[in-house]
């Protein structure tokens, strides 16, 4: 059987073709048969622009409907896809480039020059169709194009998602990993060809591109797709809508709109919050204001989705959940002995929705995998008394601000490349719309001008804005333990209320 993992998401909507896949407020509707077809002429024009099975394709461009059908296109044609995340910027896209050496990059039509001098041996396209881009060279391609035929194991998509030694590590995804997390979502969350589902998260990570877009297309439903979050239009959307998926800042700014309420909600049979943790508050506010109980989960770049709360039964605030159909989660102690209930210990999960490991960084492999095949999520938790598991930290200084992760190594090095900069310290701290907020603690050389505003300035020129601190406090020295580490703990507890 081919186990490309187009073959299995077509059979799936193969007898709704043609129904509506796409709603777009104030834009066209598209069907499946017109995804499926300009997938088709994207894969055709790709093959004729020199990709091969298992070459690169990088994409950096806004969220339309054109850029699914590219990721669709990528997947029957073989080729691996790289998503990037928009506010990428020059220094974070040449490294991604040099590592991937992608064979085709994507980019948006102002960025095609600057794209193309950081990689010069790749052919750079943009979306648009305007003549020469890659939808104009689709347009006189076939509209058909039967998926190659892939094994379980092949290579499907490279995801980058930052170390904590600043540099970025691919974790290489096969068609298995995203195809046995899908099917068990499906059924987990009970989609059917009658939902509709509100789709406003961004489509260069795991959640949005495929969490959300694999559980519509696999239940042949639709999505209402939008190019960002709105808090007014998500309203104004909700009532044809059956299902959401989110991070907690879409919920924490629906709550804050006085007119979101059970009305709004009425046709709503689920809300799904990932990517960070929701607050119990935000949990408990949703519930009083809507009577639905957002249904949390746990996932991460490298396995997909590994425990979530019941469609049906208990959903309790604070908790991600029980280990989902398929997937082994455990979690130990520093021996590696399992823990018991109500004891924190290192998070470890096994099962097919688990990566093969980092692009061209295989001594990674040893290093996060134990020696009976636990990937080592980095992330510490504990059983509650009924199984179902709660997420106390992380084993590493990792952020996650809105949704998106940010490591603090990444941010200290460019804050310290800064004239006039000793050392600094990133951490994050509890904000009620992001989750976390980026904040920055630096030691200046005596006698230098360089203040917050002129540092946030240069590293938004440098870096993505959900890196860039919101807050830069100016100090003389960081508090450090007796074997010099900053610690970090102490800084978190000084200006969490600052």
């Amino acid at each position: 059987m081919n186990a490309n993992l187009y073959a299995l998401l077509r059979d799936h909507f193969a007898e709704d073709a043609e129904q509506p896949c796409l709603l777009i407020p104030g834009g066209p509707v598209i069907h499946y048969d017109d995804l499926d077809a300009t997938s088709a002429r994207i894969a055709n024009a790709l093959s004729a622009a020199g990709c091969r099975p298992g070459d690169r394709v990088a994409v950096q461009t806004e969220k339309c409907w054109q850029s699914l059908a590219l990721y669709l296109a990528c997947l029957r044609a073989g080729l691996v896809y790289l998503p990037l995340n928009t506010g990428y910027q020059k220094s974070e896209l040449e490294y991604f480039f040099a590592d991937a050496e992608p064979t085709v990059i994507v980019c948006q039509p102002d960025a095609a020059e600057s794209t193309a001098a950081l990689r010069p041996q790749s052919t750079v396209l943009t979306l648009d169709g305007a003549a020469g881009t890659l939808l104009d060279r689709a347009a006189d391609q076939r509209d058909s194009f039967e998926p190659i035929s892939s094994m379980p194991d092949d290579l499907a998509t490279i995801v980058y998602t930052s170390g904590t030694t600043g540099r970025s590590k691919g974790a290489m995804l096969s068609h298995r990993n995203l195809a046995s997390n899908a099917l068990t979502l499906v059924e987990q969350w009970g989609f059917t060809r009658g939902d509709v589902l509100l789709h406003a998260l961004p489509v260069y990570h795991v959640h949005g591109l495929f969490v959300a877009c694999h559980c519509a297309l696999l239940s042949g439903s639709r999505m209402l797709w939008l190019p960002k979050f709105d808090a007014a239009e998500v309203i104004g959307l909700l009532p044809h809508a059956t299902v959401m998926m989110g991070v907690p800042t879409f919920y924490t700014r629906l709550l804050a709109d006085p007119s979101f309420d059970a009305n709004v909600c009425r046709s709503m049979r689920l809300f799904v919050s990932g990517s960070a943790p929701l607050l119990p508050e935000t949990f408990e506010s949703f519930r009083a204001r809507t009577g639905h109980a957002v249904l949390e989960r746990y996932g991460m770049t490298e396995t997909g989705m590994n425990t979530a709360n019941p469609l049906a039964g208990e959903r309790i605030p604070g908790s991600v959940g029980l280990p989902l159909p398929g997937v082994s989660v455990r979690i130990v102690d520093g021996d590696a002995r399992a823990c018991g209930p109500e004891t924190v210990g290192a998070i470890e999960v096994k099962g097919p929705n688990v990566f093969g490991g980092y692009w061209r960084m295989p001594e990674k492999m040893r290093e996060e995998f134990t020696a009976d095949g636990y990937f080592k999520t980095g992330d510490m938790g504990e059983w509650l008394p009924n199984g179902y598991m709660k997420i106390v930290g992380r084993a590493k200084d990792l952020i996650i601000t809105g949704g998106l992760n940010v490591y603090p190594a990444e941010i200290e090095e460019k804050i310290n490349a800064l004239p006039g900069v000793v050392e600094s310290a990133v951490i994050g701290v509890p904000d009620p719309d992001f989750g976390e907020a980026v904040t920055a603690v630096v030691v200046i050389r005596p006698g230098d001008a360089l203040n917050e505003s002129e540092l946030i300035s240069v590293l938004k020129a440098d870096i993505a804005s959900f890196k860039v601190p919101k807050r830069v406090h100016m100090v003389a020295d960081l508090p450090r333990n007796a074997m010099g580490k900053v610690q970090k703990n102490v800084l978190r507890a000084m200006y969490s209320s600052k």
